[in-house]
């Protein structure tokens, strides 16, 4: 790594952090007026981003992608223009900043406020999404946080077009350009040096496959809040309602399949499984998803007459391997077991799954009760679609990703998990004997 990149990287943060420290204190109205400059200029720029999105997808880094990859970075007006509606979106949001969280008086006569602040700053290090580049940076900028911005060599053109868009919202609003900077290079080498910066850099937020998460947290300083992955488990108990089963499961498979809150996992219980699955895998089967039965639930399946149902039946219901139990597909594809008890569940999703999202359905409200106190997930719901685990259906407005971790933030993070806090005391004189 040369010297000059790393002085590159460094100055880069040194600025975010100058820039961090009037951010902290501006005024909702001039942050709001930034944001509704950006939607604006996103507006009027469509031509010149989509040229820019032209030259990405032309590249041989983007012919490289999954399509799901490759549609993730494809930009058209339509996502144009939604992207500055989130923009607006985000300005009708309150404001965290300066929330007194709690307040009380110790006998001596202090007065102790608990207030929230915002983080710092933060460096989101992402993938083959330019979406992210303004989602990241409008959230991190209302919530008074400067951001580095390292996006994927394959979205760069485009990152660049959009952070452009960004510097001049930040200077029409009276707000320091370098609140929000995006790494003017691809160069991984930059990388290493941002993630060692923690006397500048306070979180880094990685967004984007296992692999990039796993090296940023391996190779980072700076504290990184981060889901590996989203391994979704589905539970069918044995007081389950079957139109309520079927209706959450297809919804939780096949809704979106590619996402991390798409369930990966069905656990059935015994005492329903005769009569469940094969409802439950007709259903999945007409979506054209692939099972990966246990014996348990082969030996089902075996006895019941899907064949009507799919042609290529023998490759959609096959035997699991044991790595199916702990895999995220990110695919239409499902894992499924039976299982003999709640408990049983519970301590397969706890030793299986990924702590992110998990359903119980059942009528039973003690056994729902129990399920979402042993789970140890960042969302446990009760007859609802793992699917829901996200920040605009949290009411959250938006969101900067989803965390598995418990310090400081789990499960989505919209503007209030990107401030920390601290302890504003009041005195008349006091000192300590």
């Amino acid at each position: 790594m040369s010297a000059e990149l790393a002085r590159l990287v460094t100055s880069l943060a040194q600025r975010a952090r100058a820039a961090s420290l009037v951010l902290a204190t501006a005024p909702t109205a001039a942050k709001d007026a930034a944001l509704a400059k950006l939607a604006d200029l996103i507006d009027a720029s469509h031509a010149a981003l989509l040229a820019a999105n032209a030259q990405d997808l032309l590249s041989p880094d983007s012919r490289l992608l999954t399509p799901a990859s490759r549609e993730r970075l494809t930009l058209n007006s339509a996502k144009l223009t939604h992207l500055a509606q989130s923009v607006r979106e985000v300005i009708a949001l309150p404001d965290p900043v300066g929330t007194e969280l709690e307040a009380w008086t110790r006998p001596n006569g202090l007065r102790i406020r608990k207030l929230r602040v915002p983080i710092g700053v933060i460096g989101i290090i992402y993938e083959s999404r330019p979406n992210v580049t303004v989602d990241c940076a409008i959230l991190c900028l209302k919530s008074g946080n400067a951001s580095i911005l390292r996006g994927g060599k394959e979205s760069f053109h485009t990152n660049t077009a959009l952070a452009e868009l960004i510097r001049q919202a930040l200077l029409a609003a009276g707000l320091p350009a370098d609140a929000v900077q995006l790494i003017p290079t691809t160069d991984r080498a930059a990388l290493t040096t941002l993630l060692k910066l923690d006397t500048l850099i306070h979180c880094i937020i990685p967004r984007g496959g296992e692999s990039l998460i796993r090296y940023v947290t391996a190779n980072s300083t700076i504290p990184v809040i981060k889901h590996y992955t989203g391994v979704c488990f589905v539970y069918i108990d044995r007081d389950a309602d079957a139109d309520l089963a079927e209706k959450i499961l297809v919804n939780a498979k096949t809704q979106r399949p590619g996402v991390c809150n798409a369930a990966e996992q069905l656990l059935v219980h015994t005492a329903v499984a005769e009569q469940f699955l094969p409802r439950l895998a007709s259903a999945l089967l007409a979506k054209n998803v692939q099972l990966r039965c246990d014996p348990a639930s082969t030996a089902i399946l075996a006895r019941s007459d899907l064949s009507a149902l799919n042609s290529q039946l023998s490759t959609l219901v096959v035997p699991a391997a044991p790595a199916d139990y702990t895999s995220e597909f990110l695919d239409l594809i499902l894992a499924v077991r039976i299982v003999d008890s709640l408990e049983t569940a519970i301590t397969t999703i706890n030793r299986d799954g990924s702590a992110h999202s998990d359903v119980i359905v059942t009528r039973d409200e003690a056994a729902a009760r129990r399920f979402q106190a042993g789970v140890d997930s960042a969302a446990v719901f009760w007859n609802a679609s793992t699917r829901f685990n996200d920040g605009f259906e949290f009411g959250f407005g938006a969101e900067i990703g989803i965390s598995t971790d418990r310090l400081h933030a789990r499960g989505p993070m919209g503007l209030r998990e990107l401030c920390t806090y601290k302890f504003v005391i009041d005195g008349t004189g006091q000192v300590r004997t």
